[in-house]
């Protein structure tokens, strides 16, 4: 063993090396990504690893690896299980021979989804353990735990952290790699009555699964991970808690005193032994943790079916909030308020309120030449314009304000579709991005072609996905093995779909960009126009864009219009940050003064 100062994701990936891991798939979100790019990284010889086009092709791809003894992880985010549900509701029920952990990274607040759900609670519904870790150095021990469990028990078991323990940097107790566990897959073994699910089958495993967890409860009452701190005799107040809410709990305990504490690290199937033996005693209970109230309820459960007394708080009573992320001071402070003791007061700072900083496309942005392209081409019309998951998101700020809806990864296509079925006289348009186009987008646009619609679809190309990170997709011409692939083209599906209308055109192209948008949105159907431009990160243009202050007129078009955080209005006149600016060359063709000079 050695220490090693990783971030939390970083230890879940070697932990799953050190656990023998065979195959690593997924689909990158917020906050899982590191754990695909870390295996990527130190993947030893014969570990195969892939960004798949979805979550949901990732589990199909994660089961089959499972299904010939192999060890899998397949990443997403809790926004991703949703998209793989399918699959992996199924795998719980079928089983699988080899290890299968799935990496759903929760994103309590939210910081980055749309949704603040709780995968503790989606475990529950498919029946599938789950294990919720409280720091990086139990992330990597949960995960090696968690491929054994799996093993073991036949089942695939989830490994949930949230944001906190994924993007925390500890340092951390690593294996050496003489001591890293081998898996050998057996390979793939034809057995129908086991690998193919009939209805029957289903029945017949269901009964399994419920005895099997029923069974699990007592020995996960005995984990390690699902541990009781014990208090000072007599105590008649305690916490029950998990996660990162744990961690929070452990340190305001050193400044509270020590009290009664029951650590839920694998919430389901519940150690319900354990929690007896917690709650015996115990006059009152605040569970701390994210998101649902799943220990609260758990421990309502259990007082009810052993007679147990004990008053369970938290989310349902109030004494904690219902939504949103636990701090350290938040947890110190209910803790303080539950135990009836006071906190010191903090001295007034009188500190100046912090500046808002809303997020906003980076200067030099291809999606910004894009959005104000269609925003022109469109002048006067009444129009919708649906939007997606992605960096392009944010042209829905001003002064773009162009992103009229956003649901999920390629709704904007359904939105779309059916505005018009219901409005002919809106012109509706969808915004996708590329990686999003081969996620999610494709089922739409047959589905479009098919049932006849009319709208828009806007592909906006910028050769990676750059929202979590620059991760290759089928359209970048590479894998995350680092292999030359042949390029999947955007422009030959949308024909091989039935869109008889499809043009590429560089958006930076400003005048060309508008006329390309104006010729689509004249013709009937389903038509695409592929805004094709790298990313500015990926592909810097060269030289920097200025302003002659004797030609500027000052009439603020360029910074009025397009919103570019590389340009500002100083002394009358607008002026280019040359730290910012990318020489992108948008704004100087837009300039009536012919002010702006440079760029590309």
């Amino acid at each position: 063993m050695h220490c090693e100062f990783l971030m939390g994701n970083e230890a879940i990936a070697m932990g799953a090396i050190a656990a023998g891991v065979n195959l690593v798939c997924g689909y990158p979100g917020t906050p899982s990504t590191e754990v695909l790019e870390t295996v990527a990284k130190h993947r030893p010889e014969g570990t195969y690893v892939e960004w798949s086009v979805n979550e949901k092709t990732a589990m199909e791809i994660a089961g089959g690896a499972a299904y010939s003894g192999a060890r899998a992880l397949v990443t997403m985010k809790q926004m991703g299980l949703n998209v793989a549900s399918d699959p992996f509701m199924c795998l719980s029920y079928i089983g699988v021979k080899g290890g299968l952990v799935v990496l759903a990274a929760d994103d309590p607040g939210p910081i980055s989804s749309q949704t603040e759900q709780d995968t503790r609670t989606f475990a529950a519904f498919a029946k599938a353990p789950v294990f919720d870790p409280a720091s990086a150095q139990e992330a990597y021990d949960m995960i090696q735990a968690a491929f054994d469990f799996s093993e073991k028990y036949q089942t695939p078991v989830i490994l949930r952290p949230t944001t906190r323990v994924s993007h925390g940097y500890a340092s951390i107790r690593v294996k050496d790699p003489e001591e890293y566990y081998v898996n050998r897959p057996e390979g793939f073994v034809k057995d129908t009555a086991r690998w193919v699910i009939f209805p029957r089958q289903s029945y017949q495993n269901h009964l399994k699964i419920e005895k099997r967890n029923a069974e699990l409860q007592a020995v996960l009452s005995d984990s390690p991970f699902n541990p009781i701190l014990p208090g000072p005799a007599g105590a008649k107040k305690g916490v029950a808690a998990s996660g990162i809410s744990f961690t929070y709990a452990m340190e305001a305990r050193q400044q509270l005193g020590e009290m009664p504490l029951f650590k839920a690290g694998v919430p389901f199937p519940f150690p319900e032994e354990a929690a007896v033996r917690f709650l015996s005693g115990l006059d009152e209970v605040l569970c701390l943790e994210e998101l649902d109230p799943v220990i609260e309820r758990s421990l309502i459960y259990v007082c009810g079916k052993y007679g147990l007394k004990t008053k369970i708080l938290g989310k349902q009573t109030g004494h904690m909030p219902a939504a949103g992320e636990n701090t350290r001071d938040g947890v110190l402070a209910a803790m303080a308020s539950f135990l009836g003791q006071s906190l010191p007061a903090l001295p007034d700072l009188k500190l100046p309120p912090l500046p808002v900083r809303p997020p906003v496309l980076c200067a030099g942005c291809p999606h910004r030449a894009s959005f104000y392209a269609v925003k022109q081409a469109m002048k006067g019309q009444k129009t919708i314009f649906c939007g997606d998951i992605g960096c392009y998101t944010l042209g829905n700020a001003q002064p773009l304000d162009m992103v009229d809806t956003c649901l999920c990864m390629g709704a904007g296509l359904g939105i779309a579709q059916a505005v018009n079925h219901l409005d002919g006289e809106t012109e509706c348009f969808a915004f996708v991005g590329d990686s999003t186009f081969f996620a999610s987008a494709i089922p739409g646009v047959v589905n479009a072609v098919y049932n006849q619609a009319q709208f828009t679809l806007i592909v906006l190309d910028n050769s990676t996905t750059a929202m979590t990170g620059h991760q290759p997709h089928p359209g970048t011409g590479k894998t995350m093995m680092g292999e030359a692939v042949a390029r999947v083209s955007i422009e030959s599906m949308l024909r091989g779909a039935g869109v008889s209308h499809v043009e590429t055109v560089d958006p930076l192209r400003h005048a060309l960009a508008v006329e390309a948008v104006k010729r689509a949105a004249a013709l009937p159907g389903v038509k695409a126009v592929i805004f094709k431009s790298p990313c500015v990160v990926l592909a810097k243009p060269q030289g920097r864009v200025t302003v002659d202050p004797g030609q500027c007129i000052g009439c603020k078009k360029c910074i009025r219009e397009i919103g570019c955080p590389a340009l500002f209005f100083a002394d009358g006149k607008a002026a280019a940050d040359p730290a910012l600016c990318t020489g992108c060359g948008l704004c100087a063709q837009l300039c009536p003064a012919k002010a702006i000079q440079g760029g590309e």
